[in-house]
């Protein structure tokens, strides 16, 4: 059943019983004092007007219909609102001079409506009243629905797209589709005095879609024969005329950059759709920005996608769905702001290169016979303006994605590579980008400039050096300091150090007069090339902070993933961790999975630091579930490298190693290449400490060759760790104190720490305790500031195993007559170590680890290693420490 009611001068309303539900609880308020505001919301079409006609016209009381003034101006609306409410002209004045003063808008109206009945004051079209008068009435609504209700109840229409003010008690209805039987109802309606033939209704019905503005204007351009059936129906029966006559007007008033975005993504559904067979709404996967690894990028925000989209989604005119796909909730929006776009030509529609518009060139002829694809193209254009693009897909879409202009095509791929790099294969993302920079060269240099930067990022991403040279090869768009960055970062990517210093620090210091967060975030990207952590830190910081105050919403995963990565590699894990939860939260929250999946690998590199296994696990597993499909190499091996650090923390050198090799491997089978020589240091140690010493010897020596390049602070200070770890004797202690005297020049208090936790280690396995607790302790006050809990407890027990005070808990096991070298293979043992993962984590032989379990058992009553857990999580809860417990000397 349908329920239909008739408003006044107008063709009846159908489904809308809860509408007008709505409306009667607002007169009734009215009626008994208390007032209200409902807003009723819809689509173009939707029936807004009608809906405020059928409710002035049942109104029981004095009601107004008050619409938005032709001309525009500060009180415009609302000298229109008083001149349809005051009795005479004199009191429309002195209602608006009340209007001005201390009472405002909610006085005035409260004044005319004092010595009347209640009234409903229907306000049509919210949303092209002025500013000032909307600002009024919302101020007027705040008193209606809280401090001073009255006989006035407000009935506002507006668009779906406009932001609603918050006002107290209001209740709002959203129009939608009709169903079949309301649409049937309605065109029997709009056709007196007899139907129109059931061929041409049921036409009408599947075109119009349930959309009563589309049905009525379809039907207004047909004539009484074409209603009959007797004369051929133009094909499509809802064109551009039609959709025109709908939606022209919301169009219009819509920002030009605005506009050519609504038909770009139109462009892409319409040839997505011929190409895959897909019919249905309009939808896009569209990416909020360029993504791309925690390397240099800064392309990232292109002009193309960054506030127009996030301006049209807030509104609802496009709505992002599940996996970062943008599109239409409405088709017919879609297909109207396509329609914008053209102007007609003999045969068919263009889109104008020329002019900036996005279109698609596709003819609206009838269907033709014959096999031919000459004679197809006709029938398949108009399949494909009809929506239908099963039907063009078996005609022959290729001629309607050809005849696009290169600018519709060019800006096409860079939906396509966007959506790509945001959650899909980045080398996808690198194609698409590249032919899109191709296309909009000469025409849109702004964009094509972008178009090559965003590439880079994707190749960049992948870990592909060759594609990375290709995209920033031949771009003649770019100019001044983007520019330099080009060709520093490919004098970097070929080993031209002197060349990309050059070039690189030419952006890095002219990162001061740069507003735009992009052009900050390439500054900051060639700060890291330059191994300039502070100053990548930093501007990275400005551009974060500059997004924020534009509110590029779709630009903050980016700025938070290039700031996380900088405050990683300066060794500041704290600053890290919290601009990459954020990062994270902004990422999922735009639907960039890409992005996201680095902040996660960001992540677990912290948990590693700080001990915490279960939280690598789950930051790794989550970073690798995206950068396997999508081809992420960099985010992978940021994961695996935080995978094979908590391993080495557990004492499994061994299999931390064999995770480690790919890593430092060169070519296409191993790590990324930006990474892959900040891995080695870790590596050598871990190849140490699992006896794969030659390994670790042949990756020290080309580590030092890249050290001798300086592209890296730190790591001079790293390859005398690794030359101490790999030396013997006292050429071992010569390296660790030159490791520490680098450190002192090179800032990352990390590293430093870590390199005397090594030394402090190598001192006490010489039988020098003393020596040891020196270095130990200020490693010890790092890793507690840093909040690096894991290595903080690893030196807290090397500590202990010297003698000296850890500064922390005392360890409970020394309640049970243990020494600290048996408590801490007894816990190791106890988590499922083996006896020889126990030895190579601390660098015994299996046989001294056997000796040193045996005694565990003696000591502790025990006869095997599977009772060791239930006795150590004793430990843990048995806080109690013996004072005997730290007078016994350490045993090896």
């Amino acid at each position: 059943m349908s329920g239909a009611t008739h408003p006044a001068g107008g063709p009846r309303l159908y489904d809308r019983a809860a509408e007008l539900a709505a409306v009667a609880r607002l007169s009734a308020r009215a009626a008994a004092g208390r007032g209200g505001v409902l807003f009723v919301t819809g689509s173009p079409g939707e029936g807004r007007t009608a809906l405020l006609h059928q409710a002035a016209h049942d109104f029981p009381g004095t009601a107004y219909r008050v619409a938005a003034p032709h001309h525009r101006g500060p009180w415009s609306a609302a000298r229109a609102l008083f001149t349809e409410l005051a009795p005479t002209p004199a009191a429309a004045r002195r209602a608006l001079r009340l209007a001005h003063g201390e009472g405002g808008l909610a006085r005035a109206v409260a004044a005319l409506a004092a010595e009347r009945e209640a009234v409903l004051i229907c306000v049509d079209d919210l949303h092209l009243w002025d500013a000032h008068s909307r600002a009024a009435l919302a101020a007027a609504w705040q008193e209606t629905g809280g401090r001073r209700p009255g006989r006035a109840g407000w009935l506002v229409s507006a668009a779906r797209h406009q932001r609603l003010p918050e006002v107290p008690g209001a209740e709002t209805v959203r129009l939608g589709r009709l169903t079949t039987s309301g649409a049937r109802a309605l065109l029997d309606d709009l056709c007196p005095p007899t139907a129109p033939a059931p061929p041409v209704g049921e036409r009408l019905l599947d075109e119009a879609a349930g959309h009563p503005g589309v049905l009525a204007a379809a039907v207004r351009r047909l004539t009484a024969p074409q209603l009959a059936g007797s004369q051929p129906l133009p094909r499509p029966l809802v064109d551009d005329t039609v959709l025109a006559e709908v939606y022209g007007g919301l169009l219009e008033r819509l920002p030009a950059a605005s506009r050519r975005l609504l038909a770009t993504v139109a462009v892409v559904a319409l040839a997505g759709r011929a190409g895959a067979g897909a019919g249905g709404a309009s939808t896009v996967a569209y990416g909020a920005g360029g993504v791309g690894g925690s390397a240099p990028a800064g392309a990232r925000g292109a002009r193309a996608s960054a506030d127009p989209l996030e301006g049209l989604v807030a509104d609802g005119l496009l709505r992002r769905r599940r996996g970062g796909a943008i599109g239409f909730d409405d088709p017919f929006l879609g297909r109207a702001a396509l329609a914008s776009a053209r102007q007609p030509r003999r045969g068919g529609i263009r889109a104008p290169g020329s002019s900036g518009g996005v279109a698609a060139a596709v003819s609206v002829d009838g269907p033709a016979s014959g096999s031919s694809p000459s004679a197809d193209r006709p029938a398949a254009g108009a399949a494909l303006a009809r929506g239908e693009g099963h039907r063009a897909d078996r005609l022959g879409p290729s001629a309607a994605v050809r005849a696009l202009s290169p600018l519709a095509r060019g800006r096409a791929q860079l939906v396509r590579g966007l959506a790509a790099l945001a959650g899909g294969p980045v080398m996808d993302a690198h194609e698409a980008l590249l032919q899109a920079a191709e296309l909009l060269r000469g025409r849109a240099p702004v964009e094509a400039s972008d178009a090559r930067f965003l590439a880079m990022e994707a190749a960049w991403a992948g870990g592909d050096v060759a594609a990375c040279l290709a995209a920033l090869d031949g771009g003649e768009d770019v100019r001044g300091l983007e520019r330099d960055f080009a060709d520093g970062l490919s004098a970097a990517l070929t080993v031209r150090l002197d060349d990309a210093r050059t070039a690189l620090a030419r952006v890095v210091a002219g990162d001061g007069g740069a507003d735009d967060p992009r052009l900050l975030l390439r500054a900051g990207a060639a700060a890291l090339v330059l191994g300039d952590t502070a100053a990548a830190a930093r501007i990275h910081a400005r551009a974060l902070v500059r997004a924020r105050a534009e509110h590029r919403t779709a630009l903050l995963p980016h700025a938070l993933e290039q700031l996380a990565y900088a405050e990683l590699r300066a060794g500041r894990y704290g600053r890290a961790a919290h601009a990459a939860r954020e990062g994270l939260r902004t990422a999922e929250a735009t639907g960039q999975h890409n992005v996201a999946a680095h902040q996660h690998a960001v992540l677990a590199l912290v948990a590693s630091v700080k001990g915490d296994g279960t939280a690598v696990a789950e930051h790794a597993g989550r970073a690798l579930a995206t950068a396997g499909p999508h081809g992420l190499v960099q985010a992978a091996t940021l994961a695996e490298w935080a995978l094979a650090r908590a391993e080495r923390g557990r004492g499994l050198a061994a299999q931390a190693a064999a995770r480690l090799v790919p890593l430092v491997r060169p070519g296409p089978r191993g790590g990324h290449f930006a990474l892959r020589m900040l891995v080695v240091p870790c590596f050598v140690e871990t190849a140490v400490a699992a006896g794969r010493d030659a390994e670790a010897r042949d990756a020290a020596e080309e580590y030092a060759a890249w050290a001798a390049l300086g592209v890296d602070g730190p790591a001079q200070a790293q390859l005398a760790r690794c030359r101490a770890l790999l030396a013997d004797g006292e050429a071992s202690a010569y390296w660790f104190r030159e490791a520490v005297r680098r450190h002192d020049s090179c800032g990352n208090d990390f590293e430093r720490a870590r390199t005397l936790l090594a030394y402090g280690t190598w001192l006490r396995r010489r039988r020098r305790p003393g020596d040891a607790r020196g270095p130990l302790r200020d490693a010890l006050v790092t890793f507690e500031r840093a909040a690096a809990e894991g290595w903080a407890e690893h030196a807290r027990s090397e500590l202990r195993a010297t003698g000296g005070a850890s500064g922390g808990a005392q360890d409970p096991a020394a309640g049970r007559g243990l020494t600290p070298q048996q408590q801490r293979i007894a816990r190791l043992v106890a988590r499922g170590a083996t006896n020889q993962e126990v030895a190579d984590h601390l660098s015994l032989s299996p046989r001294t680890v056997d000796h040193h379990l045996r005694g565990v058992f003696a000591r502790l009553g025990i006869r095997s290693r599977v009772e060791l857990p239930g006795v150590v999580d004793g430990w843990d809860a048995d806080r109690e420490v013996p004072a005997s417990a730290t007078a016994r000397p350490p045993g090896r």
